[in-house]
């Protein structure tokens, strides 16, 4: 699995990033088909805007926003969004013969 981060307004450190990555392997763990994980960050007026993209298998893919006055708590609602998209889609599948 690929993660990619990008800041835009924003310089990304390696504790940033390291922070995000240790982050998106969660959604990993709730699904085995993603291809690539995409997360930007953005700096605005007076909130960080974090948007998660992640590429899936035969599947468009799955788009998670979250904006909040503290980076950290931003990547964090950001993963929660874009675990429970994963997570509905899995039982969409593991569901679809009932």
């Amino acid at each position: 699995m690929q993660t990619t981060v990008t800041g835009k307004h924003l310089t990304i450190t390696p504790a940033i990033e390291e922070y995000i990555r240790r982050k998106t392997e969660r959604i990993h763990k709730h699904f085995d088909r993603i291809q690539a994980i995409y997360v930007v960050c953005e700096h605005e007026a007076l909130a960080f805007h974090v948007e998660i993209k992640t590429d899936v298998e035969h599947h468009p893919d799955f788009i998670a926003n979250a904006k909040e006055a503290d980076l950290y708590a931003c990547v964090d609602v950001a993963v929660d969004r874009a675990i429970r998209q994963i997570a509905d889609h899995k039982d969409r599948i593991r569901d679809h013969k009932k």
